[in-house]
């Protein structure tokens, strides 16, 4: 808050729609959406949950403001040690979804704000889910359908792939994209979310 008591600018380091999407859910309006170019390359042997932290911090600073407060966030499907990005083509989804089917995977999720004196808030979300053994023909399907593209991990979970999970322990919003119960627990830390 200022010391007017009025709200500080609200900035989304962001060019994801589903998270403008998944913050109006809970009454949120970024006041500007500022998206970052960062390099998301993982370093040598940094683990998806590293990665996803790291990433959100450096999307925060790459998008600083003086005068108002930078939410950021970036989410990383991981399968043990193994980082799933977004596929760069249909036999990349394919391969992903192939090393999806019938088995457990993590989504992290890091979530930054930062403030205008630069103290930073964070937290690291993790969801596990199962996918249901996948035939060839719905992995066929669903890389034909395209909603994988610029999808972590090779699938979207709020539309068609929610078919496939079989086992969901977690935020469902933290693998859409942004976990709300703990982004709200930010804002209301700092003041800018009421009550």
């Amino acid at each position: 808050m200022t010391a007017s008591g009025e709200r500080p600018p609200l900035v989304l380091a962001s060019a994801s729609p589903r998270r403008v999407e998944l913050l109006a859910r809970i009454g949120v309006t970024p006041d500007r959406v500022a998206p970052t170019d960062i390099d998301e390359t993982p370093r040598r042997d940094e683990l998806p949950r590293q990665l996803a932290a790291r990433l959100a911090a450096s999307k925060a600073e790459a998008a600083a403001q003086a005068d108002g407060l930078v939410l950021a966030a970036d989410t990383v499907v991981g399968v043990g040690r193994r980082i799933l990005g977004k596929p760069a083509d249909e036999a990349e989804a394919a391969r992903f979804l192939n090393l999806l089917s019938g088995r457990r995977h993590q989504v992290h999720t890091g979530v930054v704000l930062r403030r205008p004196d630069g103290r930073l808030g964070k937290r690291l979300v993790t969801t596990v889910l199962a996918f249901q053994r996948l035939t060839d023909q719905q992995i066929a399907a669903y890389v034909a359908g395209g909603e994988w593209r610029g999808k972590a991990g090779g699938y979207a979970l709020q539309g068609s792939a929610e078919m496939f999970v079989r086992f969901l322990s977690g935020s469902h919003s933290n693998v859409v994209g942004l976990p709300l119960f703990e982004t709200a627990q930010l804002l209301r830390g700092c003041g800018w979310l009421r009550p």
